[in-house]
């Protein structure tokens, strides 16, 4: 029988926002800005770092605390070596498409690591070899066929063996790095900028060729909006959850001195591993967000991993990710002078500094090499992502709360181990207090005492 105690040393929270960061204050008066970035994740933040010598007049307002949402859930890592995302995308797409976002990601990492010399920000950043393993037996020709597409695009590749994990067949790139992905986004922030906390966008009217953003009591005006957040709170125009699906997985981060590595499973059920000081940070148990209602069951077998590893963690908590349909982010301009950047496909830090880029160079009209490849219009819709909202719907109405998400009215599941309501559609997330801390909801709601 699988121990399931929990402690009460064990803390349900990310190991990077165990910590103080500086807070920043809620908005409380109308502004006029060029433009508003919406979200203070790593990508609304990179976006604000890279508009900076623009001349332009830039806020951001994030509805929760910066860097709380998937920026201070994440793994951390900066690899180009991502599982079996290169794969999918030769699939969907074809290898000259693939080999672009790979370019792209070589790019991404290389300006974020610059970025960090430069800014001389104390992130922990450390250079370290990525492995990509796996014991399925079927899988092996898939790594060896990703192996040769590698080296195919100038990549030296190694198959030394995989650390912790027996594994039937493992790559080995370097060149990658892991680093806090809050310590950076903190390190990235000047005392100049115009931030706003706990500050959510409840909806945005044009008049004139200017946006009209509205607060619970402000407005802010702006000629461009960058939609950040997590996953945009609108549905339709756009058709988004075309586009999009949502995957939840689940962390750990357990005390662990070993030399400094970062490793991922080729397919699911993904194993996801890194170091970090005197710890190991270990992901498992991924799985679509509207398919899998039961948080607890997750997290115990994520407990038992790590304990037939014999370790024990200090840390727990679960992140979402927004995966796309053809494997690539959306990052560009929606419509006029709407722009977003979300969907990482679980490959987000590098990414979301790159986007910054891509952002500032669509405001300022500038070329940009990935303007055309990550472009939020292009064709990627699926039923097949409408279905998994609509199963999330089906399982909230027969497992969830009475409490329902004002996003879209689906039924709320309680999370008892991270102590929140979470929304198994689109992964909204409120706590204990109804605060909502998540998007795509925008809205608080009432919790009965």
């Amino acid at each position: 029988m699988v121990n399931t105690n929990y402690g009460d040393k064990m803390k349900k929270t990310s190991i990077w926002l165990d910590n103080k960061y500086k807070s920043y204050p809620k908005l409380t008066r109308n502004k006029k800005v060029d433009v508003l970035i919406i979200g203070g994740g790593i990508t609304g933040i990179s976006t604000l770092y890279n508009l900076k010598d623009s001349n332009l007049k830039v806020a951001l307002v994030e509805q929760n605390k910066i860097g709380y949402s998937t920026t201070g859930k994440s793994t951390g890592k900066l690899t180009f070596l991502q599982n079996d995302l290169l794969d999918k995308i030769r699939n969907k797409c074809d290898d000259k498409t693939a080999s672009k976002y790979l370019k792209s990601q070589l790019d991404a990492i290389d300006k974020v690591t610059k970025v960090i010399k430069k800014e001389k920000i104390s992130c922990n950043l450390e250079e370290v070899d990525s492995y990509l393993y796996t014991n399925n037996t079927n899988e092996i020709e898939n790594i060896k066929d990703l192996e040769r597409f590698l080296k195919a695009n100038s990549i030296k590749v190694y198959n030394d063996k995989a650390k912790l994990l027996e594994s039937k067949y493992t790559i080995n790139v370097k060149n990658t790095y892991i680093f806090n992905p809050i310590k950076f986004i903190h390190g990235l922030i000047k005392e100049t900028d115009d931030i706003y906390e706990d500050t959510s966008i409840k909806k945005i009217e044009k008049k004139d060729n200017i946006y009209i953003c509205h607060t619970e009591k402000n407005t802010i005006e702006a000629k461009y909006v960058v939609i950040a957040s997590h996953y945009p709170y609108f549905t339709i125009p756009y058709l988004f959850p075309m586009k999009t699906s949502l995957e939840k997985s689940y962390l750990s981060a357990s005390r662990y001195k070993i030399e400094p590595f970062s490793l991922i499973s080729y397919s699911n059920p993904f194993i996801s591993m890194r170091t970090y000081e005197d710890y190991l940070v270990y992901l498992s148990n991924s799985h679509s967000v509207n398919t899998d209602t039961c948080d607890k069951k997750n997290f115990n077998e994520l407990l038992k991993k790590i304990r037939d590893l014999n370790l024990e963690p200090e840390y727990l908590w679960s992140n979402i990710d927004v995966m796309t349909n053809d494997g690539m982010p959306i990052i560009g301009t929606l419509k006029d002078n709407i722009l977003i950047a979300t969907g990482y496909n679980t490959w987000g830090l590098a990414t979301s500094f790159l986007a910054g880029t891509i952002i500032k160079d669509i405001i300022t009209n500038k070329e940009n090499e990935y303007i055309n490849l990550f472009d939020p219009n292009r064709v990627s819709l699926s039923l097949g992502s409408i279905i998994k909202s609509l199963g999330g719907y089906i399982k909230g109405m027969k497992n969830g709360t009475e409490y329902t998400c004002p996003h879209l009215g689906c039924k709320l599941i309680y999370n008892e181990i991270e102590k929140a309501f979470d929304c198994p559609c689109h992964g909204s997330r409120f706590d204990e207090q109804g605060k909502c801390i998540s998007a795509p909801a925008n809205k608080n709601i009432k919790i009965d005492k």
